[in-house]
């Protein structure tokens, strides 16, 4: 098994060196023993399924937590204090993959926050601040208005900002935690060119992501970790993608190639848009979608593939347009609506729409059937329990009980706990906005076999997604739209390659490609 954590001649410095750490949160041990170097000027990759370690070991980083046992160094000094000022002081930078901004707050106030810039009489200097968040996004290459607020952003608006409060400091180690989950395939490139000259200039970065494309790319080493301990250091050039899932699921897997596409018939329509319009997008979308199939939708951020899940979920109002379930027109003016006629929505962003997350893990799974569970007045705990259990067995959740805090668990595991809720709602039209973001390798083949598993019982599914692979191996029909529009619809086999006999990745990266020059060729012409 190939390991570099020793430090041989000629290596870079060492800038981050964790050695023998542990933590433990009660009676679950998160980390367990673990030893990692980061060395100066590389692109240090972090690997492993929710529930690994991976939050944690950035977390005690980054002085969030401070480890049970072991010692941390950075640049040669013992991290002895674990404050977050602590570990800026030591220029420890993090970009979070829950978000740290301030929703009230314009995104250079956000920037600058605890770092104001002043003008002459010590009083803080919006205009000042408004510039050099300006220059900042700049050294990006990407357009956001410094004074725009936070809450009105773009999640992938809300995502460069976050980087770019995190480099606002002259950081010389920067962590960075999923940090593409809601950017563009334009600004992921952005963000590896700035990174790249990070790297140039000896930052030692720190690089967690579950897409394992963008990890071969980027990354010049990875660690891996397994249920809270040290698997492998290894460089990238020695670890192939097969070896990568090997050692982090601890099996051989073939990725999505493991999930069984189970046989499921076309049924009734259970959903149809006439002309759907939002305020902005999307734009006279025209879809139907029946019992016992996959739509997918792709399209780059901006398309309009959110607001389309919006309007139909109610969040936002529809300006034009008819909505119908199971083939009678529907008045769907708020979410309760759309829950009533039978919809779910399982929103793009969990931290902020899905969960509550200081509430527990049975709170939250019982949330879509409150009325189901009351008796009289009164929520039945008994039932509310079994509700839970019923989510957390089915869909594997890893939580040390539930009633644990949603904002304890890991990110694949908040996702889990979203599709729960509505699992036991049991709705007949399901509504996905990238309900694997975030997810882990196995987690996500879990939910894109879930998805199918959906339609073979007769329920009608929509995904949205950013991953084209995800979306060929979940889909009956791919639509792809772009500018509010619905730009094309294919049916999922004239992705493939009639001329090969390849079942498995052979095929699926042709029909990769395919999928993606039809998203070009859909922008090209807007």
């Amino acid at each position: 098994m190939p390991d570099s954590i020793a430090e041989l001649p000629g290596d870079p410095p060492v800038a981050v060196r964790l050695t023998g750490v542990t933590k433990t949160f009660g009676g679950v041990t998160a980390l367990d023993d673990v030893s990692m170097e980061v060395r100066v000027g590389e692109i240090h990759a972090l690997l492993g399924e929710n529930g690994a370690g991976k939050s944690t070991i950035l977390k005690i980083l980054n002085g969030v937590h401070t480890p049970t046992a072991g010692e941390i160094e950075v640049y040669g000094q013992p991290l002895n204090e674990h404050t977050p000022d602590a570990a800026k002081r030591a220029g420890v930078g993090m970009i979070f993959q829950e978000m740290s901004l301030v929703p009230t707050l314009t995104a250079a106030q956000n920037i600058l926050l605890n770092n104001e810039a002043k003008d002459g009489l010590g009083l803080i200097d919006d205009r000042t601040a408004a510039r050099r968040a300006r220059e900042l996004f700049g050294t990006l290459g990407v357009d956001i208005d410094p004074n725009a607020l936070v809450g009105d952003l773009s999640a992938g608006q809300r995502q460069l900002t976050e980087i770019v409060k995190a480099i606002s400091r002259n950081v010389r180690v920067l962590i960075l935690d999923e940090p593409t989950t809601a950017l563009s395939g334009g600004e992921v490139e952005k963000l590896f060119a700035f990174l790249r000259r990070l790297r140039s200039e000896g930052v030692a970065i720190i690089y967690v992501s579950h897409r394992m494309d963008e990890i071969t790319r980027i990354a010049d080493r990875a660690t891996i970790l397994r249920d809270g301990r040290h698997v492998v250091t290894a460089p990238m050039s020695e670890l192939t993608l097969d070896k990568i899932i090997e050692y982090i699921i601890g099996r051989r897997s073939r990725g999505f190639s493991d999930v069984k596409r189970l046989s499921a018939s076309r049924g009734v329509p259970l959903l149809e848009t006439r002309g759907l319009s939002g305020s902005r997008k999307p734009v006279s979308v025209d879809l139907t979608l029946y019992a016992g199939e996959v739509v997918g939708v792709a399209g780059l951020l901006g398309s309009g593939r959110s607001a389309l899940a919006r309007v139909l979920f109610g969040i936002d109002r529809k300006r034009a347009g008819d909505i119908l379930i199971k083939g009678s027109p529907v008045a769907i003016m708020g979410p309760r609506d759309a829950i009533a006629k039978g919809m779910a929505l399982v929103p793009e962003d969990r931290l902020r729409q899905g969960l509550i997350l200081e509430h527990s893990v049975e709170s939250n799974t019982s949330l879509s059937i409150l009325d189901r569970l009351a008796s009289w007045l009164f929520v039945s705990s008994a039932r509310a329990s079994a509700a839970a259990d019923r989510q957390i067995e089915g869909l594997r959740i890893k939580t040390s009980s539930r009633d644990a805090a949603v904002r304890t668990l890991s990110g694949g595991n908040q996702q889990k706990v979203v599709i729960g809720k509505w699992l036991n709602a049991e709705p007949d039209i399901f509504v996905l906005d990238e309900p694997t973001g975030g997810v882990d390798i196995g987690s996500k083949a879990e939910i894109i076999a879930l998805v199918r598993d959906l339609a073979a019982r007769g329920k009608a599914v929509l995904v949205i997604s950013s991953e084209l692979s995800e979306l060929l191996t979940a889909s009956d029909r791919i639509l792809v739209m772009s500018d509010g529009r619905i730009a094309s619809e294919s049916a999922r086999d004239s992705f493939d390659d009639p001329n090969s006999n390849d079942d498995g990745g052979e095929q699926l990266q042709f029909a990769e490609r395919k999928l993606s020059q039809i998203i070009q060729r859909a922008y090209a012409h807007v």
